[in-house]
């Protein structure tokens, strides 16, 4: 119980603003009954996304075939057992919490703001934290209020099917968040736009490809209303910080420090930490090899140095966390329809400007015309276009493909991460470990 308490105050207390540059610090809010204004509270919502960037790169991108761990115990990531405890300080322990304080955060904003808007920021954040966790841990404690001190010991800090966790948590929130917020974003802040393209996803996440299809049609759609669209060149997504593509991203700068004490995401992929100097699996080299005269090689691959150049350091590692962008939410568009027994055309032409942008001609509609190979055309270019981008090892699971890709027997108690024990130790057990670790 004591290390909720400490979360709770910690989302009172730590507030900074979510400016573009991050980097202005508003006075400590001391207690939610005295607020009026409750942006600083808001502020620390998406504050706290910024601890989880790092372990979800790495778990999405190294437990996958697009990245290699080289030291012992890393390579915990590649061996698919129980191993992956040893690393809890460093990835599972961060991301828990971060989370966690970035949902105490919302609900103080969710149960006492009278703006329209940021309540519907805070329920987007909500959604966004928990959307997370779920695909991480599976099963997750639910926590919709902020408590005061003396109710913090009658918690119930139990684990809740992560089917109720989307049922009566994430759709809520993001269906609220629809219905709250504008089309466009302000300086990168949560929007309708990012709302619907984050329910869709969910949707696809769950298999409900039936529910999922409406809110994608109302993203690809609504894209230019809300003035996102495909840049030119890809290379360029990864240059400028909420450019046209972005629809949503945890903004990140140097100037502001944050609470993980580790690694930046970029510097994994870039081979700068000890623990993998050359982190590029030989699995994606092969699959750009399937892929000739693609642009995006280069951009994401570097076979000299086995590692990925795909966050430059020109200008210095200010790079935002790219949580949504307008090419994700249309493969996930085109996957939905082809789920859902669209045409051929009416799918694959979807893919076009996305291919066209990397240098490769339109899928041929008379060649790739089963459901089953346009699915394989639309998992294909999930990994080439998304590498690096934290999403591989998902993908791979929600398909059901991660055996096949990775080409090992996994045990399925695996394809989620174990809790951090310290949560289990400091909720006296309530708290419990998934199987296998």
């Amino acid at each position: 119980m004591k290390h909720i308490y400490i979360l709770f105050l910690g989302s009172l207390f730590l507030t900074l603003s979510c400016s573009t540059d991050l980097d202005e610090s508003p006075p400590n809010i001391a207690s939610s009954d005295s607020l009026t204004d409750f942006e600083g509270v808001l502020s620390a919502a998406y504050y706290y996304q910024l601890g989880a960037v790092t372990p979800m790169a790495v778990m999405g991108d190294f437990r996958a075939d697009n990245a290699l761990m080289l030291e012992s115990p890393y390579t915990e990531f590649d061996t698919y057992g129980p191993g992956l405890t040893a690393m809890e300080d460093q990835y599972f322990g961060p991301f828990y919490t971060a989370l966690y304080r970035s949902v105490l955060s919302a609900n103080n904003v969710i149960e006492n703001s009278t703006n329209t808007s940021q309540i519907g920021e805070a329920k987007f954040l909500r959604a966004l934290s928990y959307f997370k966790l779920v695909q991480v841990f599976g099963d997750v404690t639910i926590i919709l209020t902020s408590p005061d001190i003396g109710d913090i010991p009658t918690f119930d800090l139990t684990r809740q099917p992560a089917a109720e966790v989307y049922n009566n948590v994430i759709i809520p929130d993001l269906q609220d968040a629809i219905s709250l917020l504008n089309i466009t974003n302000t300086n990168g802040r949560a929007s309708k736009l990012a709302a619907q393209s984050l329910l869709g996803k969910v949707y696809v996440h769950m298999g409900n490809f039936g529910s999922a299809q409406p809110h994608l049609a109302d993203a690809v759609n609504g894209a230019a209303a809300g003035d996102v669209s495909l840049l030119e060149n890809y290379a360029d997504i990864f240059v400028t910080d909420l450019n046209s593509e972005i629809i949503f991203a945890t903004q990140i700068s140097s100037s502001l420090e944050d609470e993980y004490g580790f690694s930046d995401f970029w510097s994994w992929y870039l081979g700068n930490d000890t623990k993998s100097p050359r982190p590029l699996d030989a699995s994606l080299i092969t699959a750009f090899d399937a892929s000739p005269g693609d642009l995006r090689r280069a951009v994401n691959i570097d076979e000299v140095n086995a590692r990925s150049p795909k966050y430059p350091q020109v200008g210095g590692p200010d790079h935002d966390w790219i949580e949504l962008r307008l090419a994700d939410v249309i493969l996930l568009y085109a996957e939905t329809l082809n789920e859902n027994g669209a045409s051929p055309e009416n799918v694959l032409d979807l893919l076009d400007p996305i291919r066209t942008r990397a240098g490769l001609a339109p899928l041929d509609h008379t060649v790739i015309n089963t459901q089953a190979l346009i699915r394989q055309a639309i998992y294909d270019e999930r990994r080439l276009e998304l590498a690096f981008e934290g999403q591989r090892w998902f993908d791979l699971v929600r398909t059901g493909t991660a055996e096949a890709e990775i080409g090992e027997t996994i045990n399925p108690n695996y394809y989620l991460f174990p809790i951090p024990i310290s949560e289990i130790l400091a909720s006296d057990g309530v708290i419990t470990q998934n199987p296998g670790y």
